[in-house]
């Protein structure tokens, strides 16, 4: 990526940052504190620089535009971590106590909501489109958060039902975040189509790195083996029960149910950092990155489609 386009993707990051902590502002101190609990803590920002990223593909999109979309995203995701800390029992997010933990679960819902209502505040800004495609978007995201509740239905095998819950619960608002990049700068309907496809495999390859992450690294700010305290199957879990070997039999009966013995969680971890199942699952990421990757040739060739390839391998490398 140029220094010139870089700086400038630098630079309406920065604002976007800025405007997030604006946005947490509500009516009280307490609430402001409560809403900007997250937020403050960091992040990848993956979504607003996919919005940003992808708006410069075309280099048309107004600047404030390009903001109130990348608010949009980025306050939907942070309002579903909310929730999801509610639902996960979590302790830890981004490296600081869970909203939950520190605000208790009756605030961190309601501060979810009303982050979720600023989002949609900001995307009623940009016009009638960005609310439709926000409002399937958000119905996406529950459903994907209740599918991974509730489990796979009957007839459906586990591995359906894990790619079916990573492509409504994160999949989509990456995509979005995509298709926002081009309807801020004009992009014809057919390239919007092409972004949208990216952004589901940019997004469903983010989440599979993701719970690798949760196994394999020790540095992310979060616990790691909470899917294992959660009972929750993902690539490299599913590979395991699926596997015939007798040497699995161990493993397979730790994954098989939620652990809340921290000595078995860490045993698990240790078995499962060790397993060929790892390895599977990385190249797995590797294909569909590199799928995701080919979406790229039918969109405009420049500085922003070279940094939106980085990354789509920046992904990978991540659970690496």
């Amino acid at each position: 990526m140029g220094s010139g386009l870089a700086d400038r993707i630098a630079e309406q990051l920065a604002l976007i940052e800025d405007r997030l902590l604006a946005e947490a502002h509500g009516d009280t101190p307490f609430v402001t504190e409560a809403a900007a609990h997250i937020i403050a803590a960091g992040g990848k920002r993956f979504r607003p620089g996919m919005v940003v990223t992808v708006a410069a593909l075309y280099g048309t999109a107004a600047v404030e535009s390009v903001v109130k979309a990348a608010l949009a995203v980025e306050l939907t995701h942070v309002a579903s971590l909310y929730h999801d800390d509610v639902m996960d029992e979590a302790e830890l997010r981004r490296g600081t106590v869970s909203a939950n933990r520190r605000f208790e679960n009756t605030v961190a819902i309601l501060v979810g909501d009303f982050l979720f209502a600023r989002a949609s505040g900001c995307v009623a800004d940009l016009g009638a489109g960005y609310v439709k495609l926000h409002a399937e978007t958000f119905s996406r995201l529950v459903q994907g958060q209740i599918g991974e509740v509730q489990g796979a239905a009957a007839g459906v095998s586990a591995y359906d039902h894990y790619l079916r819950v990573i492509a409504d619960k994160t999949a989509s608002l990456i995509s979005t975040s995509a298709v926002y990049g081009g309807m801020v700068s004009g992009a014809p309907a057919g390239d919007l189509a092409i972004l949208a496809a990216l952004g589901d495999e940019i997004g469903t390859v983010f989440q599979l790195s993701d719970d690798l992450l949760d196994i394999t690294s020790t540095q992310s700010g979060k616990t790691p083996g909470t899917d294992l305290r959660e009972g929750v199957l993902t690539l490299p879990t599913l590979l395991v029960a699926a596997s015939a070997d007798p040497a699995d039999a161990r493993l397979q009966e730790l994954i098989g149910r939620p652990l809340s013995d921290e000595a078995e969680v860490a045993e698990a971890l240790g078995l499962l950092r060790e397993h060929a199942a790892m390895g599977a699952a990385r190249e797995e990421i590797a294909r569909r990155a590199a799928a995701a990757e080919t979406h790229l040739d039918a969109l405009p060739a420049g500085e922003a489609n070279d940094a939106l390839r980085e990354l789509c391998r920046s992904v990978v490398s991540r659970s690496a």
